[in-house]
């Protein structure tokens, strides 16, 4: 499935492209194909071969020694680092995404979240992760199966951490979150909700893709203080500034928090009652 080509790899995994050229040359640790113009191009396999030798190498192993290694041998000393260790995190998760590896994930998680917590964890290996996999799309070496596989497994590890908090009164402060009806993307907004159930608030979470009208009928019945919603998936100028005007009638005195790329896109056209969140950072300062 994959052709990806050096600089794809140096990204993927984090070796420097000159010092994968040295070692293929000195050490032969690879003959990867290549273009009739000569560039190198390399494999789904090969890509998973070169993450266990990035592990191995920066798990202390030297490369003369990596080099000289069956695959077995590579597999089994990668097993030990991959599940007793918490190092090297980063290029764990890419493993795992790239071999459908949901065991080697879900530990992986685990490990981080029991280290630094779910918020730290989110901003600093999930966001960097998914960043990764967007790499990974626009050079057309990731399909919808691995996507889906690796952010159904974070989908559910959020929910199984917002789950272990209380639930407020309904008397608290209530945030209503949602998705409109053409998105579906919903990690920023789940973990929005874990962050503001972890300060007490009375979250109303209403999931993915819901009708603009099944929306008003929510806020008229439950009557909540804000909404939040988050917005990836392009759309036309004039659908999302029409749908925040009229967002903005219907809603009153409501507050209306708003993340994710299109807002971002459109920010300087949207009303100015809108209060726009870039990190979660930008969440605290709103609600601390």
């Amino acid at each position: 499935m994959g052709a990806y080509k050096i600089k794809d790899i140096e990204v993927l995994t984090g070796i420097k492209a000159h010092t994968l050229r040295i070692w293929e040359k000195r050490y032969g640790i690879l003959i990867p194909n290549r273009t009739d113009t000569h560039i190198r191009t390399y494999s789904d396999k090969e890509l998973a071969y070169l993450l266990n030798v990035s592990l191995l190498n920066k798990s202390g192993h030297k490369i003369s020694k990596i080099a000289k290694l069956e695959n077995e041998e590579i597999s089994k000393l990668v097993w030990d680092i991959n599940y007793n260790s918490s190092e090297n995190s980063d290029d764990k998760l890419i493993l795992a995404l790239v071999e459908l590896d949901e065991r080697l994930f879900r530990d992986t998680l685990a490990q981080l979240i029991a280290a630094h917590g779910l918020e730290q964890t989110f901003t600093n290996f999930i966001i960097p992760f998914l960043d990764r996999i967007g790499v990974m799309w626009l050079i057309g070496t990731i399909n919808p199966a691995q996507e889906h596989f690796i952010t159904n497994l974070i989908r559910q590890k959020i929910i199984s951490e917002i789950d272990k908090l209380p639930i407020p009164e309904k008397d608290t402060y209530a945030v209503m979150l949602y998705l409109p009806e053409h998105e579906w993307h919903e990690l920023s907004l789940l973990f929005y909700q874990f962050l503001l159930r972890k300060r007490g608030m009375n979250t109303i979470y209403l999931g993915q893709s819901l009708p603009y009208d099944s929306l008003i009928e929510c806020i008229e019945k439950l009557k909540p203080d804000a909404l939040m919603t988050s917005w990836l998936t392009p759309v036309d100028e004039v659908f999302i500034v029409n749908y925040f005007k009229n967002l903005e009638v219907h809603t009153a005195n409501i507050t209306i928090f708003v993340g994710g790329a299109q807002i971002n896109n459109y920010s300087d056209k949207l009303p100015k009652s809108l209060k726009e969140i870039k990190t979660y950072q930008d969440l605290e300062k709103y609600f601390n």
